[in-house]
Formats: C-alpha cells, sequence, structure tokens
C-alpha cells in the first residue's frame, strides 16, 4: 500500500492499483465541508494523473456514508454573500465533473446512509454497491434549497421521472428502492459488502484499462453527436485501437486462449 499525505477529512492510499478514498468524519456520519471538498477534488485531480491507478473506490468510515453537508459548515454558509456561496458551489460542481470523467472506472461502496450531496457522490460513480442498511434521501427541499450541483449526475442515473419525486419530496428510501430507481447497481448484506466490491474490482481489473476509459469517452460524447458524427467517430475509435498495443494484446491473448497481460 502506497500512504498519501495527511489529509483532516478523508484517508487516501493506492494498494495494488486501486485507489482507496475514505470519507473520515464518522463522528459526524462523514458530512462535508469545504474542507473535504477540496481534499476530494485534489485526491482524484491526483488519480486522473496518476496511469498506474486502475480503479477508484469510495466509501465512507463508520456507519455512513456521507449525510451532506455539515452543520457547521452550514452555518458559516448561510451568512455568506451570494459570490461567497457561488465560489464553494462551484467547488462542489468540479469536484463531481473530475470524479465523473475521471477515466479510470469509479465505485461507490455505500455502507450507510448518503443523504443529499452524499447520494450525488454515489451518483457521479460508474457502479454504486450498497449494503441492505444503506439510505438514500435528496433531502435539500426541506430547508428551502436544491439538489442544484448533483442534479445533472442524479438525472442521468434515475431519470426525470424518478428525480420529480426524490427531488420533489426529499422522501428516504432504503437500498433496494435506490437499486428500483438505478442510484445504484447492486444491494448486499453488510457482511458481503466488501466481497460484492471485491467481485467488480476483478471483472475491471479483467479489461484493458485503455479501452475502459475510451469506454467513458464514448459514454460521454456520442450521446451528443449526430448520425454523422458518431458514425466517423465510432469508425475511428476502434481503428485506433485494433493498431494500438492494448488492442494488439488483446486480441492477440484471444486468439491464443491466454490472459491478455494488464489482467491481475
Amino acid at each position: 500500500m502506497i500512504p498519501n499525505k495527511q489529509y483532516q477529512t478523508i484517508t487516501f492510499a493506492i494498494n495494488n492499483q486501486i485507489a482507496l478514498i475514505n470519507l473520515n468524519r464518522p463522528d459526524i456520519h462523514n458530512a462535508f465541508n469545504d474542507i473535504m471538498l477540496e481534499e476530494l477534488l485534489s485526491v482524484y485531480q491526483e488519480i486522473a494523473a496518476n496511469n498506474d491507478v486502475r480503479i477508484a473506490v469510495l466509501t465512507g468510515n463508520g456507519q455512513s456514508f456521507c449525510a451532506g453537508a455539515d452543520v457547521n459548515w452550514m452555518k458559516r454558509v448561510k451568512d455568506y454573500s451570494y459570490d461567497e456561496n457561488l465560489r464553494e458551489s462551484l467547488t462542489l460542481a468540479e469536484l463531481l465533473h473530475v470524479m465523473y470523467t475521471l477515466p479510470q472506472p469509479t465505485i461507490a461502496r455505500v455502507n450507510g446512509a448518503a443523504i443529499g450531496g452524499g447520494a450525488g457522490l454515489v451518483a457521479v460513480c460508474d457502479i454504486a454497491i450498497a449494503s441492505e442498511k444503506a439510505k438514500f434521501s435528496l433531502t435539500e427541499v426541506k430547508i428551502g434549497l436544491v439538489p442544484a450541483c448533483i442534479s445533472p449526475y442524479v438525472i442521468k442515473r434515475v431519470g426525470e421521472r424518478g428525480c420529480r419525486e426524490l427531488f420533489l419530496t426529499g422522501e428516504r428510501i432504503d437500498g433496494h428502492r435506490a437499486k428500483e430507481y438505478g442510484l445504484v447497481n447492486q444491494v448486499t448484506t453488510e457482511e458481503k459488502l466488501d466481497e460484492a466490491v471485491d467481485n467488480r474490482i476483478k471483472l475491471l481489473l479483467s479489461s484493458g484499462p485503455n479501452a475502459i476509459a475510451i469506454c467513458k469517452d464514448l459514454l460521454q460524447k456520442v450521446p451528443k453527436m449526430n448520425p454523422d458524427e458518431y458514425k466517423q467517430y465510432t469508425a475511428e475509435v476502434i481503428a485506433k485501437l485494433r493498431i494500438s498495443k492494448e488492442g494488439q494484446e488483446g486480441m492477440s491473448a484471444f486468439l491464443e486462449k491466454r490472459k491478455p497481460k494488464w489482467s491481475i
């Protein structure tokens, strides 16, 4: 395991090409403040630039994943000016964007409550695996606010129909209903949560790292293209990959009935 610098609100380490990020404020259910947002942004920017990292896993220490905004932080935010609020909101928006566009696959290990912005951190991850004990809620409307910065990503995962219900009511739901909405991919017992995450990691490690990054790029770009654009773009993508080092190794391994070199 490769330890990194000391953080105030999170822990971060790289172990066998897996980046492990833990929200580390268990006494207040891993609620986030401005410091946590800055630390998470720094960590995910570091991961994006590190070609040796193949997967990033986010979870929370203690009994909760993330309870949303820290009450003490909100006391300060309440008296902020518009410009001060905008600056901190832009930090959150940038963090979510960096997480969502990370070249490496991301997994949310949802060990407990994911409320408000905590649910947003789940939504930006590629794969979310939740314990049966996990609870989810978009409660911003209960205090006269809205889930603004997280909305692009929750809408992408849940769809407009589900968000009209969850955004407007602020209803708290369990993991199984979160799966029905599409917010999480899998629900398991607390005892089998690590096993479920490990199984997904194994699947991801058996895939070409560059191919995964290109897949994520396709998912972002193709829906925005017209037919003429995506016909040309997708043809170019596969042609380049077929002659790439990774593509050549993958095809050779398949034809020779062996594991590719990247598979662990």
